[in-house]
């Protein structure tokens, strides 16, 4: 299994690295509380469960191994609710306290109570599950929303996202094709836009939307009796995984977990990343079954973060996915295709003697591993658990 994947470790990161006021104005303390008090109001909030993987544990000769489930997330059946809805509400609190020349409060958001919110138009290019929490965000607070996405989103994934009330339009060519597109309609158009990536002059909302993506790291902390040494975690542009290891670098310090990363190789942008030593975008077509990883470029909020407290990457073939969504079926966990990049990362890392000795992983280690999204394409799910693999 590891001959078929892809090893960097990050030469720029370490332990003992220092937490930044540059990555604190990122993802902060504060920037949690405020992300907490208001999406914890939200009807539906519950933490999401965290599962213990006792046989995968044995198998990988390691002392835990713990899923943390994001697939019952306020029904939208992803992590992304967390941070592309709260984006929705804090992008329009601004803009309502702009409009009505007051303060609005966070609460008179959700409530819904200023008719003017209708009169705003948010916009973004997804995979799939952050156009579905933008949907579902600008539905909830009252706000208009144009949805792009790319050639390879499923047809199931569009009318998901078209369900929350949103105007979804397809694309010809890649995930960052449709960052553009979404990109030069908003400037046209004057919508605002909600990206889960940054890029140089848009860095505000992809604050919000990652410092929401905390608040699944801390669950999974307030959980735990004894805090995990290693976190594998999928990527894409990263987002998700900068606030994880931001808030556990925040929390530990010099004693935080080894993080490690988990890219397909058909979109593996940390891969050529973490190689470079700098940002770097990849080309390609990027349709990798992982649909939620297709990216070609890191955002640079991610980089900022996962260049110093991130220790190695994965890169992970497709054909990776299929076995580990039926391994987790028949523990009765429903998983989708991004959603067990982590656990196939840390299978290579725990086979594979010189990754182990890498990664000072031995028989006391703690694993923990994010289950980012649940079947958020239902027939796609149905088809691999009942054993037909996609092409890969």
């Amino acid at each position: 299994m590891a001959r078929d994947t892809i090893f960097v470790a990050n030469r720029l990161g370490r332990v003992d690295a220092e937490w930044t006021e540059t990555q604190n104005a990122i993802l902060s303390e504060a920037g949690l509380m405020a992300a907490r008090e208001a999406i914890t109001g939200w009807p539906g909030y519950a933490p999401t469960p965290l599962h213990e993987l006792t046989e995968v544990a044995t198998e990988f000769r390691v002392a835990k191994v713990w899923y943390k489930d994001e697939a019952p997330r306020f029904g939208l059946g992803s992590f992304k609710a967390l941070g592309g809805a709260y984006a929705v509400a804090r992008l329009l609190q601004s803009q309502l306290s702009d409009r009505l020349g007051r303060p609005v409060t966070m609460q008179e958001v959700i409530e819904k109570a200023h008719p003017e919110a209708g009169e705003i138009t948010v916009c973004c290019a997804t995979d799939g599950n952050h156009g579905r929490s933008v949907a579902w965000g600008a539905e909830r607070f009252g706000a208009r929303c144009v949805i792009y996405i790319h050639a390879h989103v499923s047809e199931a994934r569009r009318e998901a996202i078209g369900r929350y009330g949103a105007e979804v339009r397809r694309i010809t060519g890649t995930y960052d094709d449709s960052l553009r597109e979404a990109q030069e309609a908003a400037t046209r158009e004057g919508w605002f836009i909600v990206s889960d990536t940054s890029y140089p002059g848009y860095l505000e909302v992809p604050r919000d939307v990652m410092q929401g993506y905390e608040i699944m790291a801390e669950e999974a902390l307030d959980a735990l009796d004894e805090p995990p040494t290693h976190i594998f975690l999928q990527t894409g542009v990263g987002g998700m995984a900068a606030a994880v290891a931001a808030l556990y670098k925040r929390r530990f310090g010099n004693e935080r977990p080894l993080v490690v990363l988990a890219d397909p190789l058909q979109a593996a942008c940390w891969v050529a990343s973490y190689s470079k030593g700098k940002a770097v975008q990849v080309q390609g077509d990027l349709d990798t079954i992982m649909a939620g990883l297709a990216c070609g470029e890191v955002s640079l909020l991610a980089w900022e973060i996962l260049r110093d407290h991130a220790d190695a990457v994965v890169g992970l073939p497709d054909s990776t996915v299929p076995r580990w969504m039926r391994r987790l079926s028949d523990m009765s966990i429903v998983a989708g295709e991004s959603a067990v990049a982590g656990l196939a990362a840390a299978e290579a890392c725990c086979r594979e003697p010189e990754r182990r000795m890498s990664l000072d992983i031995n028989e006391n280690s703690r694993i923990l591993v994010f289950g980012s999204e649940g079947a958020t394409d239902p027939e796609l799910y149905r088809s691999i658990i009942a054993g037909n693999d996609p092409e890969v």
